[in-house]
C-alpha cells in the first residue's frame, strides 16, 4: 500500500512552539501508523516568499492538508472566534486549555465547519499576549498614547488598540520583523516566544506584562480531506495531534520563562502584571468589549471566561 503523505504549513522557524509540535506531530504519527503515514512540514511559507495568511488558501484548495494560524485571523469568516480578541477576558491558561478540550472547543468546531471548508482539528497555546516599545514604560492607558502598534488582521485588536490610545496599523507576519527594527512602528504586541523568535528585545527596550490577549492557535485540515481520509490513517492522526497538541502546550509554557530570561539578559525593562494599572486598561476597553461581545454568542463567552 502506498504511504499516504499529510502536507502541513506554518510560518515561524525551527524555535517556534508551533513548529516543533508540527515536528512532535510527524514523529509521532509516523508511530501511531506504523508507518504508513508520514507528514511534511513547510515550517514557514514567508520564508518562500508568500504571506502568512496564503496558508488559509493553501490549506481549503489542495497545495496543503493541514495549517495552524491564530484565531484572530479566520475571526471575519467565523465571528465566535472573536471572543479570543476581547481584552482582559482570559486569566487562567489551565482552565481555558481545557475548555478549549472539551464544550468549547466543541462549540468552536462546529462553527468552524459551517462557516468555512476547514476543520479544526486542534487547539494549540499562543501564549498571553504583552506589549512591548521602543519609548517608554507602559504604566496607564496614557503612556499608549501616539504610539504606532503593529497588529495582527483583526477589526476587534486595531478598535481595543485605539481605545488605549495606539495609533494601530495591520502589517503581515512576512513584513512585521522589519517594520519593528526600521522603527516604522513604535509597538508590537507578542506572547514572549514571538518577542524572542523575531529579535523584538533587540530593539524595544520597553516590555509590559500586560496579558491582554490570551492566544488561541487554530489547527486546520481540509474538511474533505479529512473526511475521505482511510480510517486507519485518520485515527493515527488524531492519536497524533492529541498528543502533539499535549506537547505544545508545554513547550508555549516553558518558553515564557526561557524566553524571558533571555528579554531580561537583553536588558529590557520590564512592567511586571502587578505593576501595570490593569483596572484603568480594562476600563478603557470596556465599551468595545460590550459592543463586541453583544454580537458573539452568549455561550461561547461563558466558557472562554470560566
Amino acid at each position: 500500500m502506498a504511504q499516504t503523505v499529510i502536507r502541513m504549513g506554518g510560518y515561524q522557524g525551527e524555535a517556534s512552539v508551533h513548529t516543533r509540535a508540527g515536528r512532535r506531530l510527524a514523529a509521532v504519527l509516523d508511530e501511531a501508523t506504523n508507518g504508513a503515514a508520514r507528514l511534511e512540514l513547510v515550517p514557514d511559507v514567508t520564508a518562500l516568499g508568500r504571506p502568512a495568511t496564503d496558508l488559509f488558501a493553501m490549506v481549503e484548495g489542495d497545495e496543503l492538508d493541514l495549517c495552524y494560524f491564530a484565531a484572530s485571523y479566520l475571526a471575519h469568516r467565523v465571528p465566535d472566534l472573536a471572543g479570543f480578541d476581547l481584552p482582559f477576558q482570559v486569566r487562567d491558561r489551565t482552565a481555558v486549555n481545557a475548555a478549549l478540550d472539551g464544550a468549547l472547543g466543541a462549540a468552536l468546531a462546529a462553527r468552524v465547519a459551517a462557516r468555512t471548508g476547514f476543520a479544526l482539528v486542534a487547539a494549540w497555546d499562543n501564549g498571553f499576549r504583552h506589549f512591548t516599545n521602543a519609548h517608554r514604560p507602559l504604566v496607564a492607558p496614557a503612556d499608549c498614547r501616539s504610539l504606532r502598534i503593529r497588529t495582527m488582521d483583526s477589526a476587534l485588536h486595531q478598535v481595543g488598540f485605539a481605545a488605549l490610545g495606539f495609533e494601530p496599523v495591520y502589517i503581515d507576519v512576512k513584513d512585521y520583523p522589519a517594520a519593528v527594527r526600521s522603527g516604522a512602528v513604535d509597538a508590537q504586541e507578542n506572547p514572549l516566544t514571538n518577542t524572542v523568535n523575531f529579535g523584538v528585545q533587540a530593539v524595544h527596550p520597553h516590555l509590559t506584562l500586560s496579558g491582554h490577549f490570551f492566544g488561541l492557535t487554530l489547527v486546520l485540515a481540509n474538511r474533505a480531506w479529512l473526511e475521505a481520509l482511510p480510517l486507519a490513517i485518520r485515527a493515527g492522526l488524531e492519536a497524533a495531534l492529541i498528543d502533539a497538541t499535549a506537547a505544545q502546550r508545554s513547550f508555549a509554557v516553558e518558553a515564557d520563562r526561557s524566553c524571558r530570561a533571555v528579554i531580561e539578559a537583553a536588558g529590557v525593562s520590564i512592567v511586571e502584571a502587578d505593576g501595570f494599572d490593569r483596572a484603568a486598561f480594562e476600563a478603557a476597553t470596556a465599551g468595545v468589549v460590550s459592543a463586541a461581545a453583544a454580537s458573539l454568542d452568549p455561550e461561547i463567552l461563558r466558557l472562554l471566561r470560566a
